[in-house]
């Protein structure tokens, strides 16, 4: 699977397209629908908590909260690197237009209908938001089977179970379970992705920048002992989704260590100059250490640290990782210069900020501050993204732009 080319790839199609800007890359709607959709669920979830009644909807906040930013906010971030990284790994143009339309409104409407309560059967809002991902997956598998790209169908498998994830945990729901093993399962998939492309881009964008740097450590190509680790991962986290034993707690230990050895063959230390890059590999490294903290909650029976686990997996591995691959896609996809600003770096660190305190109100609930410091951290973060970034998508590419 050949990493995304930070270039503007389909640009006949573009200029086909005479509607409005927003609609003539997938990036651009759904990068500034998951920044914006991810300040306002935090902020009804944040307000909810606080005693306010800022969420009518069927499901209860706490299980409305996990749904929504792992399948809401998430899909949405997925769906817009793939339709800019399909066309690059297969040379055919992009999804624009009327059917990226289409798309990005199902998508909207499964926010809609998760947020109206009783105003529709949960069967039908159900229904709806489901749709989306596996409408995702079929576009996406038509590209790169008509593109030729076997190789890259590996991508699908964690899409579609992504896909599989949403539709069991709407299952769980109508039927009175609690949409845990979904969860974990969504969690599971999302996680194969960041092993796959994080591992694919991270160390492909740090050669090509440190190639036109002086001598030193490069980063080692993606080979056999990466796709060890994904396996074993895969194959662990799968067993995770259905049993919570002390000794798959210590297996998780052991590939902590592994996904640490992994990142450190990526020459992470000599991007300190580059602070776009360097966010990469410091996301990147939650996930090694949320396997880690999942080993101390199994080992040790500490409850609160599986929890702990899930939110270093789901906002330092996944929202870290998502943000600074939206900012990366952004600038370059707009023919802007690859380097973050002073803006972006603050919303970056707000990321990790907002895991931090999230991880201590997890492991200390009587610490109730840090959860209301984490909310307002992720706010910030994604507030930033789309005060910054979101007039960009919103207009034309600029004429040029440097590569960095």
């Amino acid at each position: 699977m050949n990493p995304p080319k930070l270039k503007h790839h389909g640009s006949r199609r573009e200029r086909a397209w005479d509607g409005h800007p927003v609609f003539s890359g997938g990036f651009r709607p759904f990068f500034l629908s998951a920044s914006l959709f991810a300040v306002l669920a935090i902020a009804l979830w944040l307000a909810s908590l606080l005693g306010f009644d800022s969420l009518n909807t069927t499901l209860a906040p706490v299980e409305w909260h996990k749904h929504e930013m792992l399948f809401g906010y998430t899909s949405a971030v997925v769906a817009g690197f793939l339709f800019t990284a399909v066309p690059n790994w297969t040379g055919r143009l992009p999804v624009v237009g009327r059917r990226l339309i289409a798309i990005y409104a199902l998508w909207l409407a499964g926010r809609l209908v998760m947020l109206l309560g009783e105003s529709l059967p949960y069967a039908v809002s159900a229904t709806i938001d489901a749709a989306f991902l596996p409408v995702l997956g079929a576009v996406i598998a038509r590209e790169i089977i008509a593109g030729k790209n076997w190789r890259n169908l590996r991508v699908l498998a964690p899409v579609f179970g992504f896909g599989l994830a949403n539709i069991w945990f709407h299952i769980d729901m109508l039927t009175g379970g609690t949409g845990a093993a979904p969860v974990r399962l969504g969690f599971t998939a999302i996680l194969i992705l960041l092993m796959l492309i994080g591992g694919r881009i991270i160390p492909s964008f740090t050669r090509n920048w440190l190639t036109r740097r002086s001598p030193g450590k490069m980063p080692v190509p993606f080979n056999r002992f990466d796709a060890a680790v994904i396996v074993g991962s895969a194959g662990s986290l799968v067993l995770w989704v259905f049993i919570d034993i002390p000794p798959l707690g210590a297996l998780f230990a052991i590939l902590a260590g592994l996904h640490f050895i992994r990142l450190s063959r990526w020459a992470g230390l000599r991007t300190l100059g580059n602070p776009l890059l360097l966010v990469l590999h410091v996301f990147y490294a939650f996930v090694p250490i949320g396997f880690l903290t999942l080993a101390v909650g199994m080992l040790f029976q500490y409850p609160a640290f599986n929890i702990a686990a899930l939110h270093v997996f789901g906002i330092g591995a996944t929202g870290g990782m998502t943000l600074a691959v939206m900012v990366r896609a952004s600038l370059g996809h707009t023919g802007r210069t690859l380097a973050s600003d002073q803006v972006l770096n603050i919303a970056m660190v707000a990321v990790g900020l907002s895991m931090l305190l999230r991880v201590i109100g997890a492991i200390w609930p009587a610490y109730d501050w840090a959860i209301t410091g984490s909310a307002i951290s992720w706010i910030a973060a994604f507030g930033l993204f789309a005060f910054r970034v979101g007039p960009w998508l919103l207009a034309p590419r600029q004429a040029s732009g440097k590569r960095g």
